[in-house]
């Protein structure tokens, strides 16, 4: 039931009805009460009871909703219904549509005081501004939301958590963004708060920071307990986000014929919801996939197809990643002049604090580009680059390759104690243990 306004409100909503109404005090409170009785109501003296409000409300013609709160009768399902569009919207690839339709339902749901209405939009206007790339609006939304739903049990913040960590994960924060979903799948099972959509949902957003981190086991282990709540979970675009951030942890373990399988599932999904930036995310993901795996002929085909959709539906902070991915395949093609005009038309989207992996990934391959055609001197630069923005993100098995990528051009230029220093860096990250917070792993849930 939603909250009534105060006496002096509702007293002044029902002279003003009754008066539109051309009806009397008597003719308003009879057979049930008394005139006074209504007079009282109406300087604000009494706070009618429900059954009071009701009488009344009928005699008005009016809904007790709308007496009792000043609120349009049906405007809390009216709101629903039109949010699930402006999420269909999403869905379909449409981020700056999406965007107006929240700006327009938040706007209305504040107006009449609908807390569950407005965290809902706030939700919705921060996954439009993931899409979009614009983390720090993101992160604000995300923060939003959870303030408006500071009461509600856990589980139902979990979707603003979800959207707060990956905010930060793609922002370069490897760290905390794996300290805020930990914590939360840490909660969710300690506290017996078992609710397979919030689990699945934290498992398959968790495995991305792990696995640019190198904490390959823990992410299997996300992988293995997504995997075995997806029977739990009837939410076709949460089997579909699942199913795509799986295919990562198969590729990491060699078992390519389940990643390409698993993908298939993802995108078969997606078609069927008509989703499509996730849909273009398993092209890349299958593209990532053909990469690890030598098939550079249809990496790069899978990689073109997700960089045009994530091109036409302007998310072009996804572009931009995708973008360094097809660089990294071209290259390997011996289409490195074309590499690097990629990269560089790109490199103005990506920085430490927006895509930071991807950013030092570019800056890398610009230095391997660079070190080919004999440039020693702009090869250090990209390479001391890409290490910076690594280290302030902490992907510990890109760290160990670029270390050894720099020692190798610092001893071929004669500089043999610094190449020494580049290697024993490398050889540090390469041996650290992959841990993700100051304690142990998360509590598993009870499967």
């Amino acid at each position: 039931m939603a909250e009534r306004d105060d006496p002096g409100i509702i007293g002044r909503r029902v002279q003003q009805l009754r008066t539109e109404r051309g009806l009397t005090q008597k003719q308003l409170a009879e057979p049930a009460y008394t005139p006074a009785y209504v007079s009282t109501l109406e300087a604000g003296r009494v706070r009618p009871s429900e059954e009071a409000l009701r009488h009344i409300a009928e005699r008005l013609g009016v809904a007790y909703e709308e007496l009792a709160t000043g609120r349009p009768a049906h405007l809390a399902t009216d709101l629903r219904l039109r949010l699930t569009d402006a999420q269909r919207t999403l869905a379909t690839g449409e981020a700056e549509i999406a965007a107006e339709q929240y700006t327009a339902l938040l706007a209305e749901a504040e107006a009449h005081r609908l807390d569950a209405e407005c965290a809902a939009a706030l939700l919705g206007l921060g996954e439009c501004a993931l899409d979009t790339g614009d983390l720090a609006t993101a992160r604000l939304r995300f923060e939003q939301t959870e303030k408006r739903l500071a009461d509600a049990p856990l589980p139902v913040r979990v979707p603003a958590l979800r959207g707060r960590a990956v905010s930060h994960y793609l922002a370069g924060e490897l760290r905390y963004a794996c300290y805020l979903l930990e914590s939360t799948l840490d909660e969710l099972n300690r506290g017996g708060l078992h609710d397979p959509d919030a689990l699945l949902l934290l498992y398959a957003a968790v495995i991305a920071p792990y696995m640019d981190m190198g904490a390959h086991a823990r992410a299997a282990q996300a992988a293995e307990f997504a995997l075995a709540l997806a029977p739990q979970v009837g939410d076709p675009a949460l089997l579909a986000r699942m199913h795509r951030s799986v295919a990562r942890t198969m590729i990491a373990e060699g078992r390519m014929a389940e990643a390409d399988a698993s993908l298939g599932k993802a995108a078969e999904l997606y078609r069927q919801l008509q989703i499509r930036t996730e849909l273009a995310n398993c092209h890349w993901m299958r593209g990532y996939l053909y990469a690890q795996n030598g098939d550079l002929e249809r990496a790069e085909a899978e990689l073109r197809e997700a960089l045009e959709m994530h091109s036409v539906q302007r998310a072009t902070l996804y572009t931009s990643q995708v973008a360094v991915e097809l660089a990294d395949v071209l290259h390997r093609r011996g289409k490195s002049q074309e590499a690097a005009a990629l990269l560089h038309g790109v490199l103005g989207d990506l920085n430490s604090e927006r895509g930071a992996v991807h950013s030092a990934a570019a800056h890398r391959l610009l230095g391997i580009i660079a070190n080919d055609a004999g440039d020693t001197e702009t090869a250090e630069e990209h390479y001391v680059r890409a290490l910076s923005l690594l280290e302030r993100a902490g992907a510990a098995g890109d760290l160990a390759d670029l270390c050894r990528l720099l020692g190798d051009l610092l001893r071929r230029t004669g500089r043999i104690d610094a190449a020494l220093d580049a290697y024993r860096t490398g050889l540090g990250h390469r041996t650290a243990p992959g841990t993700t917070t100051l304690g142990p792993a998360p509590a598993h849930p009870p499967l």
